[in-house]
Parts: C-alpha cells; structure tokens; sequence
C-alpha cells in the first residue's frame, strides 16, 4: 500500500494525500471520485462535512504544532 500524508493546516482542515478511503459510521465508502487529495473539516461549520468548504476562515483558531504524545498506558 502506498504512503498516505495526513496534515493538520493551521485554523484550518486535515488534508489527506495519497491512497486512502474513507468510510462512515456504517462503514460505507464515500465515492471521492478519484481524487487523491482531500481535505476534512475540523471546525464543524462546513455545510458539505465531513469535507471542507472553507467555512473556517475567520471562524475558527489553532496553531498545528506537532508533539510527542505521552506512552500508552
């Protein structure tokens, strides 16, 4: 299977690139008509969620800084 690279943007969405497939609750597939990139919805205000429209902008604040999560437990 190929790499897939997940980024988290700045006051902004997760950008998926590379193969991958997203699937629902019901473990239904979302049909991404062939688009190896996409970018998900962080802030909940998007009207096509879980995907990203945009709507974040001026609405929605967090500096993606990565860190070392603590050892599981």
């Amino acid at each position: 299977m190929a790499k897939t690279k997940i980024t988290i943007n700045n006051s902004g969405s997760v950008r998926l690139e590379g193969e991958f497939e997203i699937v629902d609750k019901n473990g239904a597939t979302y049909d991404l008509g062939g688009r190896e990139i996409v970018s998900l919805c962080r802030c909940g205000l998007s009207k096509n969620k879980p995907f990203c429209d945009g709507s974040h902008n001026g609405n929605f604040e967090h500096e993606a800084t990565a860190f070392a999560l603590p050892p599981k437990k």
